[in-house]
C-alpha cells in the first residue's frame, strides 16, 4: 500500500530580521532528543556576531600550516616549476570559493550547522550519510596534522635541548620524545576546543597575524643569509605549456581543490555565527584565495633561499627553522608551527566531526564528546603515509576524498538554492513527520545522486604501480577518464541528477509536501 502524502503546509511561524537572518520566535521548543540537543539547535541571531575579520583571520590561520606550505613543492616534484605550481594552487581557491559561498549563505540566515542543513536534502536520518563520511575525514586529516604538528616541536626541541633528545629509547620504532610530543600536541588542541567556538574565535584572532607575521620573518632571515634568492625561481618546469602540462594540470587542480573541499561541505558550522552575509562573503573571499595564493609564493620563494644557502630546495619549513643558529630563532619557530598547527587542525579537522558526531547522537553525543571522539579516532588511524608520496597525497588522497564530498555538495547547493530557493523551515529540521521527513527520515533521491555522483567521480581512480592502492587501469576503467576531474564530475553528476529527480515531486520552495 502506498502512503499518501500529507498536504502542503505552511512553514512554522519565525522571527525574519530585515537583514534576512531568520530565528525561531521566543518560546519555541525542540524536545525530540533524536534529533536536536544544545549544540545542534539554530543559534540566535543575538549570538551570530561573527565580522569579515573574524571569517578572514579564520581562513588565514587554517590556510598557514605546514601541508598547504608544502603543496607547492608537491606540484614541483610532479614537473611544474614555481609559476604552474602558484596558478594552480590560485585557480583551485577561486574555484572552490563558489560551493564554500553558496553551502555558507544556510550558516548566517538560519544559524544551523552542517548536518542540519543536510536534513533538508538528505532527510533528518539520511543526514548522517554525508556527516559521518565528512567526519571520516576530518579524523583522517586531524591524524595527519597532529603527527606533522609533533613532529615539527620533536624536531625544533631537540635543536634547544641537544644532548639524548633525538637518541631517546624507542617505541613503535619512534623516540619517545616523539610520542611525547604528540601527546602533548593532541591534548593542548582538544583542550581549546573543549572551550566552545566563542574559544576559538578569540584564539583564530591572534593567531592568524602572530603566523602571518612569524612567515614573513622565515622568509627576511633566508633571504638575509641568502643574499638574495636561488636558482630554484630560473629552473624551468619539466612540463612546458604545451601537451605534457595539461594532463598534469587537471588532476592536480582537483588535488587542490580538494584541499578544502571538506570546509565546502561543512562551513555553515562556522557561518552560522556570522553577524550577516555580507560577514561571511567578504571574510571568505578576502581570506581563502588571496592567502592561500600569497602563502604558496612565500613558500617557493623561502625554499629557493634555502637552496642559496645550504645547496639542495628545503621544502619543509620545520626543517629550514631547525637551521636557525640561535635558541631564541628555535623556539620562535617553534611557536609559531605549534600555533600554525593548531589553529588549523582544530578549526578545519575537530569543529566538523564534532557537529556530525552529536548529529548522530543527539541525546548522548555533544559538541565536545564529538570533539573527544574525534581526537581518538584521529590517532588510531595512523593516516601520516597518505603524505609519503606527491603522487599518493595529491592524486589519490585528496582526489578521491574530493571527489565525494564534492558529490555531497552538488546535492547540498542544488536542494538549497534550485529547488527550495534558501527558503527552508527551520523547525522542521529538528522533527519528524514534517516536510522533510521524505520515508522514514530518508530522501532516496539524494541517496541515488550521491551514489551515481560518486561512481562517476570516483570510480575511475587509478595508480601508477608502487604508488598507490589503486589498479593502473583504474577502479571501472571506462571512466578512468572521468578520475582525472573527480571533484567537479562529483558535484556536477550530483547537482543535475538530483534536481531532476526532485523536481517532479513537486518540491516547491516552503510548500514542499514530504515525499512519500
Amino acid at each position: 500500500m502506498t502512503a499518501t502524502a500529507p498536504p502542503p503546509a505552511e512553514p512554522d511561524p519565525v522571527t525574519s530580521h530585515p537583514d534576512g537572518r531568520v530565528e525561531l520566535p521566543p518560546g519555541a521548543t525542540l524536545d525530540d532528543h533524536r534529533f536536536s540537543n544544545e549544540d545542534l539547535r539554530p543559534v540566535p541571531v543575538a549570538e551570530r556576531r561573527w565580522t569579515t575579520y573574524n571569517f578572514t583571520a579564520l581562513w588565514v590561520g587554517m590556510a598557514h600550516n605546514i601541508p598547504s606550505w608544502t603543496l607547492a613543492s608537491g606540484l614541483v616534484a610532479l614537473g611544474m616549476d614555481w609559476k604552474q605550481a602558484v596558478f594552480t594552487i590560485a585557480v583551485a581557491n577561486v574555484v572552490v570559493l563558489l560551493p564554500m559561498l553558496l553551502t555558507g549563505h544556510a550558516g548566517p540566515k538560519y544559524g544551523i550547522p552542517f548536518p542540519v542543513l543536510a536534513r533538508a536534502s538528505f532527510g533528518l536520518r539520511g543526514a548522517n550519510l554525508p556527516a559521518l563520511i565528512r567526519a571520516a575525514v576530518a579524523c583522517a586529516w586531524f591524524g595527519i596534522q597532529t603527527w606533522i604538528g609533533g613532529q615539527g616541536i620533536y624536531i625544533l626541541l631537540g635543536k634547544v635541548v641537544g644532548g639524548g633528545w633525538e637518541r631517546a629509547g624507542e617505541i613503535a620504532g619512534y623516540p619517545w620524545t616523539l610520542w611525547l610530543c604528540f601527546l602533548v600536541f593532541w591534548v593542548l588542541e582538544l583542550a581549546i576546543i573543549y572551550r566552545g567556538m566563542e574559544t576559538l574565535r578569540r584564539f583564530e584572532n591572534w593567531a592568524a597575524p602572530f603566523v602571518l607575521v612569524g612567515a614573513v620573518v622565515l622568509l627576511v632571515w633566508i633571504a638575509d643569509k641568502a643574499g638574495g634568492f636561488g636558482s630554484l625561481l630560473d629552473q624551468p618546469s619539466r612540463l612546458g605549456w604545451g601537451s605534457d602540462f595539461w594532463p598534469v594540470f587537471f588532476p592536480a587542480l582537483m588535488g587542490m581543490i580538494g584541499f578544502w573541499s571538506t570546509l565546502s561541505l561543512n562551513i555553515p558550522d562556522f557561518t552560522r555565527f556570522g553577524a550577516g552575509q555580507r560577514a561571511q562573503v567578504w571574510g571568505q573571499t578576502l581570506g581563502l584565495p588571496t592567502t592561500m595564493t600569497a602563502f604558496a609564493l612565500l613558500s617557493v620563494f623561502v625554499t629557493s633561499g634555502s637552496e642559496a644557502v645550504y645547496g639542495e630546495p628545503i621544502w619543509d619549513p620545520v626543517a629550514l627553522a631547525g637551521k636557525a643558529d640561535n635558541v631564541f630563532g628555535l623556539l620562535f619557530a617553534l611557536v609559531t608551527v605549534l600555533i600554525a598547527t593548531v589553529s588549523v587542525n582544530i578549526a578545519a579537522n575537530v569543529v566538523s566531526p564534532a557537529y556530525d558526531l552529536a548529529n548522530l547522537a543527539p541525546k548522548f553525543i555533544t559538541f565536545r564528546t564529538g570533539a573527544l571522539i574525534t581526537g581518538i579516532v584521529g590517532v588510531l588511524i595512523f593516516p601520516w603515509k597518505l603524505t609519503s608520496t606527491p603522487e599518493l597525497y595529491i592524486f589519490t588522497w585528496l582526489g578521491v576524498v574530493g571527489g565525494l564530498l564534492g558529490t555531497v555538495a552538488g546535492v547540498l547547493i542544488a536542494d538549497y538554492w534550485i529547488i527550495r530557493r534558501t527558503v527552508l523551515d527551520l523547525a522542521d529540521l529538528y522533527r519528524t513527520k514534517g516536510r522533510y521527513w521524505y520515508a522514514s527520515g530518508w530522501n532516496w533521491r539524494a541517496v541515488v545522486a550521491f551514489v551515481v555522483g560518486g561512481v562517476l567521480a570516483v570510480g575511475g581512480s587509478a595508480s601508477q604501480p608502487g604508488k598507490g592502492p589503486f589498479p593502473k587501469e583504474g577502479l571501472i576503467p571506462f571512466l578512468r577518464p572521468l578520475a582525472d576531474y573527480g571533484w567537479a564530475v562529483g558535484l556536477g553528476a550530483s547537482l543535475v541528477l538530483y534536481t531532476a529527480l526532485m523536481l517532479p515531486v513537486g518540491a516547491r520552495r516552503t510548500k514542499d509536501a514530504p515525499a512519500p
